[in-house]
């Protein structure tokens, strides 16, 4: 095809992003339709952007003119509606995360064994930043000897007033949760999380900071601090200790500033400026993939790997305990 046509569901702040990012930076496809669970206001957004707006997501799903899917909702609504691409045979790119509990994400991977065909692409971006891929190549070849251990951060100036304590873990540490896997090419083994002292500036229900501690099944020893509420900037780190050398993830590259007597570096405000180019290249390449008939990026067993991994981090913060992180057996069809 030459164009690939995508209706994307769910017209929130990242689906408006995303439809901006394909159909004025990127090549090779269109957001020609959009839809969301909220009937009215994506007709609205449809309307915005002038292209085709349906009040039914799943009529818009199942219209033959449409090639792919992006589903950008609410968590609670991932699986209905990626669900509803595969019964399709679409292709589908699912924000993380793929559902919100591990059984609905394997059932989800079920469903895509069953139609024979890998389509679902999990929304996992920080494997395309240059950074982490840089960090990967290194930790592939060894260049530097085993790793043994990572220190990783992951913070932000605010949150919004729903997050509890969960949400620090299944919807910010997720993102560690995949990307560490991924760059260390293994499973974990155990999950624990306990609390740093609590900043006044969290609100109640939610216990900010928080410490992730993950060992994988080859010992490697994983700690990721998460501090959403911290008022400052949004920073994100990845200390690797290797045998021979310590790697760092790249600081992005930002402009000096001399303002109120200070001489230092802008810093990001949040997600969408420090991961805009990792959005950039993760959409070219799944465009790419979906016009070739592929999948080339996090499929529907990564997102369900991660939902148990975090499963067993919220357990083990709920218990203050060491949990032992369980997976079904990997089919031989996402090997």
């Amino acid at each position: 095809m030459s164009e690939l046509r995508i209706g994307l569901v769910g017209t929130g702040g990242i689906g408006r992003t995303h439809i901006e990012r394909i159909n004025t930076k990127l090549q090779g496809a269109k957001v020609v339709a959009c839809a969301d669970p909220a009937a009215a206001f994506g007709l609205s957004i449809a309307e915005k952007f002038g292209i085709k707006g349906y009040e039914d997501p799943i009529a818009m799903i199942n219209d033959p003119e449409i090639d792919a899917i992006i589903n950008t909702t609410a968590d609670e609504y991932h699986e209905q509606f990626v669900m509803a691409a595969i019964k399709a045979g679409k292709y589908v790119f699912c924000e993380k995360p793929l559902a919100p509990k591990a059984d609905a994400c394997k059932r989800i991977v079920e469903a895509e064994m069953a139609a024979g065909k890998k389509l679902v692409q999990v929304g996992f971006m920080r494997r395309y930043d240059a950074g982490y891929r840089q960090l990967k190549e290194a930790i592939e070849t060894r260049k530097y000897g085993e790793p043994l251990l990572l220190h990783c951060a992951h913070r932000n100036p605010e949150v919004p007033d729903s997050w509890d304590n969960s949400s620090a873990v299944e919807n910010s540490m997720v993102h560690e949760i995949d990307v560490l896997r991924w760059l260390l090419g293994e499973n974990y083994k155990t999950a624990e999380v306990r609390y740093g002292k609590a900043t006044s500036k969290a609100k109640e229900g939610l216990h900010d900071p928080q410490i992730m501690i993950l060992t994988t099944e080859s010992g490697v020893r994983i700690d990721v601090e998460s501090f959403v509420c911290n008022g400052q900037c949004y920073d994100i780190r990845c200390e690797v200790v290797c045998e021979d050398a310590i790697m760092n993830l790249p600081k992005p590259a930002t402009i000096e500033v001399l303002a109120n007597t200070v001489r230092g570096n802008a810093v990001d405000a949040d997600w969408s400026t420090r991961f805009v180019d990792a959005y950039n290249t993760e959409f070219q390449a799944w465009i790419n993939g979906c016009k070739e008939g592929r999948v080339d990026g996090p499929t529907a067993w990564d997102g369900y790997c991660c939902q148990v991994a975090a499963a067993a981090a919220s357990k083990a913060r709920d218990t203050q305990t060491i949990v032992d992180v369980v997976y079904d057996e990997m089919p031989d069809f996402y090997k």
